[in-house]
């Protein structure tokens, strides 16, 4: 006689192989399955509408969280590390164990749940990781390169119009035995191959993100470019997922960790946890910010600027660049939240300064 609405479904998937544990509103396990691709999609098919299916975030939950949508269920979906305390014992992992952990989880009152993607917003992140793929061949081709010209005595300045140079030098090929050039041949070709698709990446990217108002508003902050524009609206839409920038901040990884106890806060070195594509991006950005700030004209710099200078008076570069990265993660939030543009005045309005400015009146 029980609803399925206290019906909590823990999902453990994979590629094949589905790990299943029904658990009770008391959290007493009713069933465990093992099924085949096949058989899990008809299923997910059966189940009551209403019923809760949990699962842990990877890339294929999102898409079988559409589907249990369709299917009238309630999918959510947690972030694996928030699943791992749940599991019983730490020391023996295997599927059921984990499909008992993820229905554990997910009853909990205080869980944080990761919102479903949309295809369109998967289809768009998809550019971005096909694009990292040539990124990283173009570089380990260049690298293979490189390495067979050194074993024949011949170094080549850092930097990719270098290395195209030298290749395409008739005095380096001279030196070079004939049957050596044809694999360089070969191998140069299958580079441009790639550098052409990376090219090619980068034109649909910026082709998503000048049709999307949103993208077009946040780089309007130095140092967010069409890259970081489009990944972070793809990953997060308008911030309606976080109350404040610096949850954003947090689930971003820039943000350090805490071991305080009795009152005692101790901070340590910043978590990292959070995509780190988006965090990659947003610590690249503030370099190009960091710059900008040190070169402006101090009678011309903004508040933000000078506020950098004096960051970089007395900090290490690396936390500089972090701090920064922290602070436009705050502020894209607030753009993307409340639809607007950037406002290098916006501190002024901030309660606290506005409190500020008025002791000061009244002295």
């Amino acid at each position: 006689s029980m609803t399925h609405s206290t019906i909590t479904i823990g999902i453990d998937l994979a590629k094949r192989s589905f790990a299943v544990c029904t658990q009770d509103h008391s959290g007493h396990i009713l069933a465990r399955q093992e099924l085949r691709r096949s058989a899990f999609a008809q299923w997910l098919a059966q189940l009551p509408a209403g019923t809760i299916v949990a699962m842990e975030a990877c890339s294929s939950a999102h898409h079988w969280a559409r589907r249990s949508l369709q299917y009238g269920l309630q999918p959510k979906l947690m972030a694996a590390q928030f699943v791992k305390p749940f599991r019983k014992a730490q020391s023996s992992k295997n599927d059921r164990n984990d499909a008992e952990a993820i229905a554990t989880a997910a009853r909990q009152g205080n869980m944080r749940f990761v919102s479903i993607k949309t295809e369109e917003q998967q289809a768009r992140l998809s550019w971005h990781r096909v694009r990292e793929g040539y990124k990283s061949q173009a570089l380990c081709i260049s690298n293979r390169l490189r390495g067979l010209l050194a074993e024949f005595g011949i170094a080549i300045a850092q930097g990719d119009s270098a290395l195209r140079k030298a290749l395409g030098d008739s005095d380096i090929r001279d030196t070079l035995p004939p049957i050596l050039l044809q694999a360089l041949d070969h191998l140069s070709d299958h580079w441009s191959q790639v550098r052409e698709c990376l090219h090619e990446c980068d034109r649909h990217i910026a082709a998503h993100a000048a049709q999307d108002q949103r993208c077009q508003r946040v780089q309007q902050i130095t140092g967010v470019g069409v890259l970081t524009a489009d990944a972070l609206v793809a990953h997060i839409g308008d911030g309606r997922d976080f109350h404040n920038g610096r949850q954003l901040a947090a689930w971003l990884g820039l943000v350090p960790t805490q071991h305080s106890t009795g009152g005692k806060a101790k901070l340590g070195h910043i978590s990292r946890q959070g995509d780190s594509y988006l965090r990659t991006l947003l610590i690249q950005g503030a370099r190009s910010s960091h710059q900008r700030a040190m070169n402006m004209e101090p009678s011309k710099a903004s508040a933000e600027q000078q506020w950098i200078r004096q960051l970089a008076a007395r900090m290490p570069f690396g936390k500089l660049l972090v701090a920064i990265a922290n602070k436009h993660a705050r502020q894209l939030w607030a753009m993307l939240r409340r639809g607007q543009d950037y406002d290098r005045e916006a501190w002024r309005k901030h309660p606290m300064n506005q409190a500020a400015s008025v002791a000061q009146m009244v002295v």
